[in-house]
C-alpha cells in the first residue's frame, strides 16, 4: 500500500514513521508533479492550516487533492489537516478542501499552553491515547459520523473515505489510528 504524505509544513515525518511501522510505503507530496503518482491514500498532517492552505493554492495542489478525495481516495487529516478537510470553519469564511461534512473550531483548546494528553474511546478501535496541541475540535457533523469525544466535544470523525482527527496520533506510541486508516482502503 502506497500513501502520500503532504510534506509542505507541519508534523509529516512522524506520520511517515507510523505508516512505515504499519508496513505502508510512503512518499512525500511537495509539488504538483508528486500528486500525479499512483497511490492509495493520503495524510494531511498537523501544522498551521492557514499556511498549508496558502501553499496548496500556490503550488496548484488544492484542486487535484480535492478531486482525488471526492473520487474516493482515503485521506486522514490531523489537527490542521482536519481544518483543511472541513466544509466550514466556525467564525471564519475560509474553506480549504471543504470535502468533509463538518464544522470545526480552530485553536479550540487555546494556545500552546493549552496542549494536553489523555486517553479516550475511539469507535472501531477502543481506548487510545490522544495528544492535543493547539487543537481544533469538531463543533458539528452533517454527513460525517463522530468517532470520539472528549468532554462532549467531537475530536474524531469519519465521512466515507475521510478520517479527521483533532489530536496527533503520530505522537503517541500506539499505531492503532494509522492501522485503522490503512484498513479504510
Amino acid at each position: 500500500m502506497k500513501i502520500g504524505v503532504l510534506a509542505l509544513q507541519g508534523a509529516f515525518i512522524e506520520h511517515e514513521k507510523k505508516l512505515i511501522e504499519c508496513g505502508a510505503d510512503i512518499f512525500e507530496i511537495r509539488q504538483r508533479r508528486d500528486i500525479e503518482h499512483s497511490f492509495d491514500g493520503m495524510i494531511l498532517p498537523g501544522g498551521e492550516s492557514t499556511v498549508m492552505g496558502k501553499l496548496l493554492l500556490e503550488l496548484d495542489l488544492m484542486q487535484p487533492i480535492r478531486e482525488r478525495i471526492l473520487n474516493g481516495m482515503p485521506v486522514m487529516g490531523t489537527c490542521a489537516g482536519l481544518i483543511l478537510l472541513a466544509e466550514r470553519i466556525a467564525e471564519d469564511n475560509t474553506v480549504h478542501l471543504g470535502t468533509m461534512g463538518m464544522t470545526v473550531r480552530r485553536n479550540a483548546y487555546g494556545r500552546q499552553l493549552g496542549s494536553f494528553h489523555t486517553a479516550a474511546q475511539f469507535e472501531g478501535i477502543g481506548r487510545i491515547p490522544m495528544t492535543f496541541i493547539r487543537a481544533p475540535y469538531i463543533e458539528s457533523v452533517t454527513s460525517a459520523e463522530a468517532l470520539a469525544e472528549i468532554d462532549g466535544r467531537i475530536v474524531a470523525a469519519r465521512d466515507r473515505n475521510q478520517l479527521a482527527l483533532a489530536f496527533h496520533p503520530e505522537l503517541d506510541e500506539s499505531a492503532a489510528v494509522h492501522e485503522y486508516f490503512l484498513n479504510m482502503q
